[in-house]
Protein backbone atom coordinates (compact mmCIF):
# COMPACT_ATOMS: atom_id res chain seq x y z
CA UNK A 1 0.00 0.00 0.00
CA UNK A 2 1.24 2.98 -0.94
CA UNK A 3 0.24 6.87 0.12
CA UNK A 4 1.35 9.78 -1.77
CA UNK A 5 1.25 13.34 -0.09
CA UNK A 6 0.23 16.28 -2.55
CA UNK A 7 2.44 19.50 -2.52
CA UNK A 8 1.69 23.15 -2.83
CA UNK A 9 1.42 22.94 -6.52
CA UNK A 10 -1.27 19.84 -6.84
CA UNK A 11 1.33 17.10 -7.21
CA UNK A 12 2.65 14.61 -5.44
CA UNK A 13 6.29 15.26 -4.41
CA UNK A 14 6.61 11.93 -1.60
CA UNK A 15 5.51 9.02 -1.93
CA UNK A 16 4.98 6.25 1.62
CA UNK A 17 5.05 3.10 0.76
CA UNK A 18 4.43 -0.07 3.36
CA UNK A 19 4.18 2.80 6.45
CA UNK A 20 2.98 0.02 8.89
CA UNK A 21 5.76 -2.30 7.66
CA UNK A 22 7.32 -4.85 10.68
CA UNK A 23 10.68 -4.40 9.50
CA UNK A 24 12.85 -2.52 12.20
CA UNK A 25 14.58 -0.64 9.01
CA UNK A 26 13.09 2.68 7.62
CA UNK A 27 14.14 3.06 3.94
CA UNK A 28 14.35 6.38 2.32
CA UNK A 29 15.66 7.28 -1.74
CA UNK A 30 16.39 11.08 -1.61
CA UNK A 31 16.96 10.87 -5.74
CA UNK A 32 14.64 8.11 -6.99
CA UNK A 33 12.84 10.36 -10.01
CA UNK A 34 13.57 12.89 -12.79
CA UNK A 35 10.58 14.49 -12.71
CA UNK A 36 10.37 17.90 -13.08
CA UNK A 37 6.97 19.81 -12.83
CA UNK A 38 5.61 21.46 -15.40
CA UNK A 39 5.72 24.85 -13.72
CA UNK A 40 9.89 24.75 -14.12
CA UNK A 41 9.97 24.15 -17.93
CA UNK A 42 13.13 21.73 -18.54
CA UNK A 43 15.07 24.11 -16.22
CA UNK A 44 16.87 24.84 -20.11
CA UNK A 45 18.38 20.97 -20.05
CA UNK A 46 17.93 18.92 -22.73
CA UNK A 47 16.39 15.42 -22.50
CA UNK A 48 19.87 13.61 -22.61
CA UNK A 49 20.65 15.74 -19.43
CA UNK A 50 17.42 15.17 -18.09
CA UNK A 51 17.43 11.38 -18.05
CA UNK A 52 21.29 11.17 -16.70
CA UNK A 53 22.29 10.70 -13.39
CA UNK A 54 22.67 14.50 -12.59
CA UNK A 55 19.11 14.56 -12.69
CA UNK A 56 18.58 11.30 -10.17
CA UNK A 57 20.14 7.89 -8.96
CA UNK A 58 18.77 5.64 -11.94
CA UNK A 59 18.04 2.24 -10.18
CA UNK A 60 18.22 3.01 -6.64
CA UNK A 61 14.52 2.97 -6.69
CA UNK A 62 13.60 -0.41 -8.03
CA UNK A 63 15.97 -1.63 -5.39
CA UNK A 64 14.99 0.05 -3.02
CA UNK A 65 11.52 -0.64 -3.78
CA UNK A 66 12.20 -4.64 -3.45
CA UNK A 67 13.71 -4.16 -0.93
CA UNK A 68 10.93 -2.77 0.86
CA UNK A 69 8.69 -5.86 0.19
CA UNK A 70 11.47 -8.09 1.07
CA UNK A 71 12.14 -6.79 4.56
CA UNK A 72 8.43 -5.79 5.12
CA UNK A 73 9.59 -2.15 5.67
CA UNK A 74 8.67 1.47 5.12
CA UNK A 75 9.77 3.27 2.09
CA UNK A 76 10.04 6.91 1.84
CA UNK A 77 10.80 8.61 -1.62
CA UNK A 78 11.12 11.66 -3.54
CA UNK A 79 9.28 11.87 -6.85
CA UNK A 80 11.33 15.50 -7.80
CA UNK A 81 14.35 15.79 -9.70
CA UNK A 82 17.47 16.05 -7.42
CA UNK A 83 18.13 19.36 -10.55
CA UNK A 84 14.97 20.94 -8.50
CA UNK A 85 16.03 20.55 -5.16
CA UNK A 86 18.35 17.96 -3.38
CA UNK A 87 16.43 16.91 -0.83
CA UNK A 88 20.06 15.26 0.77
CA UNK A 89 20.96 18.44 1.38
CA UNK A 90 20.44 21.07 3.89
CA UNK A 91 18.84 23.95 3.43
CA UNK A 92 21.68 26.33 3.29
CA UNK A 93 23.99 24.03 1.32
CA UNK A 94 25.62 25.84 -1.97
CA UNK A 95 24.22 22.68 -3.82
CA UNK A 96 20.66 22.51 -2.35
CA UNK A 97 19.80 23.92 -6.09
CA UNK A 98 22.54 23.03 -8.06
CA UNK A 99 23.37 25.81 -10.68
CA UNK A 100 25.72 23.49 -11.88
CA UNK A 101 25.63 19.41 -11.86
CA UNK A 102 29.07 17.17 -12.27
CA UNK A 103 29.72 19.39 -15.51
CA UNK A 104 26.66 20.42 -16.65
CA UNK A 105 25.48 24.03 -16.17
CA UNK A 106 21.36 24.42 -14.93
CA UNK A 107 20.24 27.72 -16.46
CA UNK A 108 16.94 27.38 -14.81
CA UNK A 109 19.04 27.45 -11.24
CA UNK A 110 21.31 30.32 -12.04
CA UNK A 111 20.43 33.27 -9.57
CA UNK A 112 17.71 32.35 -8.25
CA UNK A 113 15.98 34.82 -5.63
CA UNK A 114 15.36 33.73 -1.82
CA UNK A 115 11.72 33.64 -2.56
CA UNK A 116 12.40 31.16 -5.48
CA UNK A 117 14.62 28.83 -3.40
CA UNK A 118 12.18 29.20 -0.79
CA UNK A 119 9.26 27.68 -3.42
CA UNK A 120 11.77 24.81 -4.29
CA UNK A 121 11.80 23.74 -0.29
CA UNK A 122 8.22 23.98 0.17
CA UNK A 123 7.89 22.22 -3.27
CA UNK A 124 9.60 18.84 -2.57
CA UNK A 125 12.45 19.31 0.74
CA UNK A 126 9.68 19.99 3.15
CA UNK A 127 7.13 17.25 1.85
CA UNK A 128 9.71 14.61 1.58
CA UNK A 129 11.46 15.15 5.07
CA UNK A 130 8.46 15.94 6.89
CA UNK A 131 6.76 12.35 5.57
CA UNK A 132 10.18 10.63 6.82
CA UNK A 133 9.27 12.92 10.02
CA UNK A 134 5.77 11.25 10.20
CA UNK A 135 6.86 7.45 9.31
CA UNK A 136 10.13 7.56 12.42
CA UNK A 137 7.67 9.43 14.45
CA UNK A 138 4.75 6.69 14.45
CA UNK A 139 7.05 4.04 15.03
CA UNK A 140 8.84 5.30 17.80
CA UNK A 141 5.40 6.16 19.53
CA UNK A 142 4.63 2.65 19.18
CA UNK A 143 7.79 1.82 20.88
CA UNK A 144 8.99 0.05 17.53
CA UNK A 145 12.96 -0.68 17.02
CA UNK A 146 13.96 1.99 13.89
CA UNK A 147 16.96 2.19 11.99
CA UNK A 148 17.57 4.29 8.58
CA UNK A 149 18.78 3.36 5.45
CA UNK A 150 19.41 5.00 2.52
CA UNK A 151 19.60 4.04 -1.47
CA UNK A 152 21.29 5.45 -3.78
CA UNK A 153 22.98 4.79 -6.80
CA UNK A 154 26.11 6.95 -8.82
CA UNK A 155 28.22 6.84 -12.06
CA UNK A 156 31.26 4.53 -12.55
CA UNK A 157 33.22 7.71 -13.49
CA UNK A 158 33.03 11.41 -12.16
CA UNK A 159 34.59 14.14 -13.82
CA UNK A 160 37.08 11.90 -15.61
CA UNK A 161 38.15 9.78 -12.57
CA UNK A 162 37.21 5.68 -12.50
CA UNK A 163 35.01 4.28 -9.52
CA UNK A 164 36.67 0.74 -8.88
CA UNK A 165 33.46 -0.19 -6.57
CA UNK A 166 30.53 -1.90 -7.63
CA UNK A 167 28.63 -0.69 -4.18
CA UNK A 168 29.77 1.19 -1.31
CA UNK A 169 28.88 2.06 2.60
CA UNK A 170 28.58 5.29 3.44
CA UNK A 171 28.31 6.10 7.32
CA UNK A 172 28.89 8.50 10.02
CA UNK A 173 30.88 7.81 13.59
CA UNK A 174 27.88 5.48 14.46
CA UNK A 175 29.59 1.80 12.25
CA UNK A 176 27.20 -0.77 14.12
CA UNK A 177 25.59 -1.22 10.72
CA UNK A 178 28.51 -0.32 8.05
CA UNK A 179 31.24 -2.81 10.24
CA UNK A 180 29.03 -5.83 10.24
CA UNK A 181 27.56 -5.28 6.08
CA UNK A 182 31.20 -4.57 4.92
CA UNK A 183 32.57 -7.93 6.42
CA UNK A 184 29.55 -9.64 4.98
CA UNK A 185 29.76 -8.23 1.41
CA UNK A 186 33.40 -8.84 1.71
CA UNK A 187 33.59 -12.94 2.46
CA UNK A 188 30.25 -13.47 0.43
CA UNK A 189 30.71 -11.78 -2.86
CA UNK A 190 33.86 -10.54 -5.14
CA UNK A 191 32.59 -7.30 -5.48
CA UNK A 192 35.25 -4.34 -4.87
CA UNK A 193 33.53 -2.60 -2.30
CA UNK A 194 33.97 1.07 -0.87
CA UNK A 195 33.98 1.95 3.05
CA UNK A 196 32.97 5.86 3.07
CA UNK A 197 33.76 5.56 -0.95
CA UNK A 198 32.61 6.79 -3.45
CA UNK A 199 31.04 9.66 -0.64
CA UNK A 200 31.81 10.37 2.84
CA UNK A 201 29.56 12.37 5.14
CA UNK A 202 32.34 15.02 5.01
CA UNK A 203 31.41 15.58 1.52
CA UNK A 204 27.70 17.09 2.80
CA UNK A 205 26.10 13.69 1.46
CA UNK A 206 24.52 12.53 4.92
CA UNK A 207 21.96 14.89 5.63
CA UNK A 208 18.92 12.87 5.57
CA UNK A 209 20.59 10.03 7.58
CA UNK A 210 22.01 12.70 9.90
CA UNK A 211 18.63 14.26 10.56
CA UNK A 212 16.55 11.45 10.57
CA UNK A 213 18.88 9.01 11.84
CA UNK A 214 21.73 9.91 13.98
CA UNK A 215 19.72 13.09 15.60
CA UNK A 216 17.67 10.83 16.80
CA UNK A 217 19.85 8.42 18.18
CA UNK A 218 19.25 5.37 15.27
CA UNK A 219 21.15 3.67 13.45
CA UNK A 220 22.02 4.61 10.16
CA UNK A 221 23.39 3.49 7.04
CA UNK A 222 23.87 4.97 3.00
CA UNK A 223 24.11 2.39 0.51
CA UNK A 224 25.29 3.46 -2.62
CA UNK A 225 25.35 1.17 -5.85
CA UNK A 226 27.27 1.54 -9.26
CA UNK A 227 24.53 2.40 -11.25
CA UNK A 228 25.73 0.20 -14.73
CA UNK A 229 25.18 -2.36 -11.94
CA UNK A 230 21.66 -1.98 -11.68
CA UNK A 231 20.50 -1.33 -15.76
CA UNK A 232 17.77 -3.26 -15.69
CA UNK A 233 14.58 -4.93 -12.83
CA UNK A 234 16.72 -8.22 -12.73
CA UNK A 235 19.82 -6.79 -11.82
CA UNK A 236 17.63 -4.57 -9.33
CA UNK A 237 15.92 -7.16 -7.58
CA UNK A 238 19.19 -9.28 -7.26
CA UNK A 239 21.21 -6.12 -5.63
CA UNK A 240 18.07 -6.57 -3.10
CA UNK A 241 18.36 -10.25 -2.70
CA UNK A 242 21.61 -9.59 -1.76
CA UNK A 243 21.38 -6.42 0.78
CA UNK A 244 18.38 -8.04 2.85
CA UNK A 245 19.85 -10.47 4.76
CA UNK A 246 23.22 -8.64 5.25
CA UNK A 247 21.11 -5.40 6.84
CA UNK A 248 19.10 -7.75 9.21
CA UNK A 249 21.93 -9.88 10.34
CA UNK A 250 24.09 -6.31 10.50
CA UNK A 251 21.33 -4.91 12.95
CA UNK A 252 21.20 -8.22 15.13
CA UNK A 253 24.77 -7.79 15.38
CA UNK A 254 24.34 -5.24 17.29
CA UNK A 255 22.33 -7.19 19.66
CA UNK A 256 19.56 -4.56 19.69
CA UNK A 257 17.88 -6.32 17.26
CA UNK A 258 14.65 -7.93 16.95
CA UNK A 259 15.30 -7.97 13.42
CA UNK A 260 12.56 -9.50 11.37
Amino acid sequence: MSEKLSGPSGFEPVTIINSGGSSPFVLVCDHASNFIPDTLGDLGLSEADRKAHIAWDPGALGVSLVLSKLLDAPLVYSNVSRLVIDCNRSVDAHDLVPPCSELTDVPGNQNLTDAQRAERIALSHTPFHSAIDQVISERIAADKQTAVVSIHSYTPVYKGVQRPWEIGLIYGEDDALATPSLEALASSTNYSVGDNEPYAPSDGVYYTLNRHGTERGLKSLMIEIRNDEITTAEQEAAWAELLSPILTEALKSTGEADAA
